[in-house]
């Protein structure tokens, strides 16, 4: 770690009166894991010494090989501001890596930056802006979720006495103070649904900021009373929620994506980034849509994009590019929910886009027609295809797209598909209450 740096760390903390540091990273799956330290450890702690048991993380490794370092990120240092002055606690994100000094394959942080560091080879900076969606519920009086919400409001309405709006309202404090620009925040489609959305930046701070805003949008709902979940679908009948994100490429400070000599401004990187995209959007959907939930929001007649296409200013399709050009032109990847693991997604997501370029892969004609009041032989008649139905069908997927499996590197992909086959194993050889309802005095 730089010197200069690791100085102004441990200066910041003596004048904060930080007292514990949380050394932060996540699983496999996407879920936030810590080792908290004493101050007085923070220097070893930067140089990288302090070590863990990686075997009792999820898909990380077997107990005969256990001990893992943690490296931290300077650049991720942050106090959090819900904690009391007087004995601060502030937290570094961290990269895993191995005894022998070499990056853990199983870490998910360093598996976007091995992505990333591809596309630099060919002077090209990812930006990534994702739209973070959630739900609030009402805890009962053990402090345990409901779905009970809130809220009976919908898209951008406004209740003075809404305890969501208070508790969003804390939300956006709460990250500015940690770093984050925040664009705009406010109540989505769907009761106690609510969407907070900040400046896009590089690919590996939109991932940590994204692991970041999910932890802290449940710790401050909590402080309501309120229970936050990214589940994408936890209610049958309304809108699921998702996490849209924007892309764009940029090279020597320019945005490649733009073409100003294009009468769309679109430039030829543009579209073969989304041929890219389009080509590998099935497999993309094992990682963005991980979850066997995530398949009861991808369904027709609740806004969720199930149909392979791309358009402008279209917001059913897959793929749409928003009206701004310059160094604001981009596109909507709106498959992704926020189950999943953001640095997994987004190296698949450039890893499928690099290959689009690499390999000039045209996008079909873009789609301007409400493709949800399309029928499907006029959708087979266009060429429009579908992402997977289900969890099982997105890993079949997955298992055969060499680019998609290439950029999650055979450790995650061997332990992510493991995992997730487990999952969907579990899921389909229970009995739900639905079968209950409608076939016990049927049959």
């Amino acid at each position: 770690m730089n010197s200069e740096k690791k100085s102004e760390i441990l200066a910041l903390s003596r004048q904060q009166g930080v007292k514990f540091i949380r050394l932060q990273f996540t699983d496999i799956m996407g879920v936030l894991k810590n080792m908290a330290i004493p101050v007085e450890q923070l220097e070893k702690a930067l140089d990288g010494e302090l070590m863990f048991d990686a075997s009792s993380i999820q898909g990380f490794v077997r107990i005969e090989e256990s001990d893992m370092y943690l490296r931290p990120d300077p650049d991720t240092f942050a106090i959090f501001p819900w904690r009391p002055r007087d004995g601060a606690v502030a937290r570094l994100i961290c990269d895993v890596y191995q005894p022998d000094g070499t990056p853990f394959e199983g870490c998910p942080r360093n598996t976007l930056k091995r992505a990333i560091a591809k596309a630099s080879k060919k002077g090209y900076t990812m930006k990534v802006g994702p739209e973070c969606e959630f739900f609030m519920f009402y805890t009962d009086e053990q402090g345990n979720p409901t779905l009970k919400t809130h809220d009976r409001a919908s898209y951008f309405d406004l209740s003075p006495a809404d305890l969501g709006e208070n508790a969003r309202r804390s939300m956006v404090l709460t990250l500015e103070e940690m770093g984050f620009e925040i664009e705009t925040s406010h109540h989505e489609v769907a009761p106690g649904q609510h969407e907070i959305d900040f400046m896009y930046t590089d690919a590996l701070d939109a991932a940590d900021k994204i692991a970041t805003f999910k932890f802290v949008v449940r710790t401050i709902a909590q402080r309501y009373g309120l229970h936050a979940t990214f589940m994408p679908k936890p209610v049958y009948g309304i809108n699921g929620s998702g996490m849209h994100m924007h892309q764009s490429f940029f090279k020597n400070g320019d945005n490649v994506f733009f073409d100003q000599n294009d009468p769309e401004g679109l430039s030829d990187t543009l579209c073969f980034y989304v041929g890219g995209l389009l080509q590998h959007a099935r497999a993309i959907a094992a990682v963005a849509s991980p979850t066997v939930n995530s398949y009861k929001r991808l369904v027709p007649g609740y806004e969720a994009p199930v149909y392979i296409s791309w358009a402008q200013r279209n917001r059913s399709p897959l793929i749409r590019v928003p009206a701004k050009r310059g160094l604001s032109t981009r596109i909507e990847f709106r498959s992704p929910d926020p189950s999943c693991n953001p640095y997994l997604a987004i190296a698949a997501c450039l890893a499928a886009g690099l290959d689009g370029i690499e390999k000039r892969i045209q996008p079909p004609e873009q789609c301007n027609m409400n493709i949800y009041e399309l029928t499907p032989q006029q959708r087979l008649e266009l060429g429009i295809s579908s992402l997977p139905a289900s969890l099982e069908e997105a890993l079949l997927e997955l298992e055969k797209d060499e680019v998609v499996k290439g950029a999650l590197g055979e450790h995650i992909f061997e332990h992510f598909m493991e995992a997730k086959r487990k999952e969907w194993d579990s899921y389909r050889t229970r009995i739900y209450s639905w079968e209950i309802e409608n076939y016990l005095t049927m049959f």
